[in-house]
C-alpha cells in the first residue's frame, strides 16, 4: 500500500479494523448464563484477518 493514503480509506480500514475485534468479556455471561465459559470471540459477528481475507477499501 502507498505511504499516503486518503482519507476516506483510513476511516473505511479504522472500521473494518474495529469490527475484527472479540464481543466484550461481559457478553460471555449474558448470552450464554453464569456457570458457561466460552471464549468472547466465538459470539463476535465478523471475523476477518488482515492475512486471510482481503476488504475492498
Amino acid at each position: 500500500m502507498t505511504r499516503y493514503k486518503p482519507r476516506a480509506k483510513k476511516k473505511r480500514l479504522i472500521k473494518k479494523g474495529g469490527q475484527t475485534k472479540w464481543a466484550p468479556f461481559w457478553t460471555v455471561p449474558k448470552k450464554y448464563g453464569k456457570g458457561r465459559r466460552v471464549h468472547p470471540g466465538r459470539h463476535t459477528v465478523v471475523k476477518r484477518s488482515w492475512r486471510r481475507i482481503k476488504i475492498k477499501a
